[in-house]
């Protein structure tokens, strides 16, 4: 009798994982409604990190050198994210009237600020840098072959907008 609970509960379990999950919410267009990204604290070096080598590869294959990540233009990308989220609107001026090369510079970063990428979205990083390659002006910053250089950083805010900026320098 053991035996034979013992095989009823090892199938009840076996069919329980064959259920299919949930199918996903559809917009009004029939595709899948987007999936809120919350980053955790635990998320943000490897955020950093994968950008990071998203930005080389891409470089890689345009046949320019890669970037080293910078503390200082990355200290400048975080205070320009929140000074964005503050002011609800995604530009290139803080709140301040600070320009990219005067943030850097307040940061400490002694190079030359090739170019600032910024923008206020739902999105991945993943996501986020695609949409930069697919425009000529922000593919223009990834692709610069005069940086070396690359701060990057984010706000999210509680809401789930994220606040993203990148800047290279050289």
């Amino acid at each position: 009798m053991t035996r034979l609970k013992g095989l009823l509960f090892l199938s009840a379990l076996a069919l329980a994982g064959c259920q299919s999950p949930e199918p996903p919410q559809l917009g009004p267009d029939g595709k899948p409604l987007p999936q809120l990204y919350r980053i955790k604290p635990s998320d943000e070096a490897r955020i950093t990190e994968g950008m990071l080598a998203s930005v080389n590869a891409l470089r890689a294959a345009a046949g320019d050198g890669p970037l080293a990540l910078n503390p200082q233009l990355s200290a400048a990308a975080e205070i320009h994210s929140r000074d964005m989220a503050a002011q609800n609107r995604p530009w290139h001026f803080g709140s301040d009237g600070s320009s990219p090369l005067a943030r850097a510079q307040k940061a400490g970063y002694m190079g030359h600020v090739k170019g600032e990428n910024i923008a206020e979205t739902y999105e991945t990083e993943g996501e986020t840098l695609a949409a930069w390659m697919d425009t000529p002006d922000t593919r223009a910053v990834v692709l610069s072959p005069e940086a070396t250089d690359l701060g990057f950083d984010w706000y999210q805010e509680p809401s789930g907008k994220i606040w993203w900026t990148l800047i290279t320098g050289g």
